[in-house]
């Protein structure tokens, strides 16, 4: 059966247009990968500018930084909460990536409850005035929110390390969730008041006093279960 050049036409025209749409795609991929790499880099230039100008930063400072005019922040930010709010993002990211693999990698119990507030105490400590301006002074709308999900998402890997700790020692795992928001609350809240005063004490000395008080705590589950001191601790049977 003969193709007439009516048939011929349209399936050319299909072609195209698949071609057309695929093209539209691949332009919007790489469009869509520009902008984040494009916003990933001016939120760089945002820290930079903060911790150069402190709180009073503003986004001519901000743009200067970054090389760019102001209206090209605007373009990718509609303002300058919804900027210091993927700032915020990005260190709430920063502090996530470096306590969780502290908490996987620690194997006494001990060393898990110092692992978690030592990671913690470093990283906010490596960007206290980047801190101090986010979490008291940015005015963010979503600020609050993105503190509590990186807390939450600690709590939730500490959690899970507990319990598994728990259950290998044939104790009732089903305090390790609040046990684990408890500390990571408690750590955040104190950590939260050594930056805003200046670091009155070190970070090892800060970490020995709250891993004190803490291993306290959870000592007393193994002595409320009558297990040797040594398993608490990682030791075997």
């Amino acid at each position: 059966m003969q193709r007439t050049s009516k048939d011929v036409n349209a399936t050319h025209q299909r072609s195209e247009a698949a071609a057309h749409g695929e093209g539209g795609d691949r332009r919007r991929t790489r469009w869509q990968g520009h902008r984040e790499q494009r916003r990933a880099a001016l939120v760089a230039a945002a820290v930079a500018a903060i911790s150069e100008y402190g709180a009073d930063v503003d986004m001519e400072q901000v743009a200067a930084v970054a090389g760019v005019s102001k209206p090209v922040l605007y373009r990718y930010f509609a303002d300058k909460a919804q900027l210091w709010t993927a700032v915020g993002e990005h260190v709430a990211r920063l502090i996530v990536d470096a306590v969780t693999p502290a908490v996987a990698r620690a194997d006494a119990q001990r060393d898990l409850v110092a692992s978690t507030i030592e990671s913690y105490l470093e990283a906010i400590e490596s960007l206290p005035h980047l801190y101090r301006f986010l979490v008291h002074q940015s005015g963010a709308p979503g600020m609050p929110q993105i503190v509590e999900g990186a807390a939450r998402t600690v709590a939730t890997e500490l959690a899970r390390v507990i319990g598994d700790r728990l259950r290998a020692m044939g104790l009732d795992a089903g305090g390790a969730q609040p046990w684990a928001y408890g500390i990571v609350g408690m750590v955040q809240t104190v950590g939260d008041w050594w930056i805003v005063h200046d670091r009155p004490m070190s970070r090892t000395a800060l970490t020995d006093y709250l891993t004190t008080l803490l291993w306290d705590g959870l000592a007393g589950i193994r002595a409320a279960a009558d297990l040797p001191t040594r398993l608490l601790e990682g030791g075997k049977p």
